[in-house]
């Protein structure tokens, strides 16, 4: 998988905890960080790892942090379509998957 896209609202979810993350403790943010690069990393050389959620939809969990990473894969590209907290209505992000291909 050569392409990664993220959705703007998906993007918006990292800024905004990395933001809560940095006012806790400045490390916290960059540790957030360098394992949404691992799971994008991971998820890429092996789309099919992750728990399918809904048809071409899978979810990633982080391992320290209580997010996972929403994917769905299209054309031979990766597209993030969300972050979600875990403490997140499920499915909140469901929405995003009709205008995200």
């Amino acid at each position: 998988m050569n392409k990664i896209r993220f959705l703007t609202i998906a993007e918006m979810e990292v800024d905004e905890a990395v933001s809560w993350y940095q006012e806790q403790l400045e490390d916290e943010s960059l540790a957030f960080l360098n394992e949404i690069d691992h799971a994008i990393r991971i998820v890429k050389d092996y789309p099919l790892i992750a728990a399918q959620i809904e048809p071409d939809i899978h979810s990633f969990c982080l391992h320290r942090f209580p997010y996972s990473l929403i994917y769905g894969v299209d054309k031979g590209e990766l597209v993030v379509i969300a972050i979600a907290h875990h403490r997140r209505e499920p499915g909140y992000w469901a929405d995003r998957v009709r205008w995200s291909y």
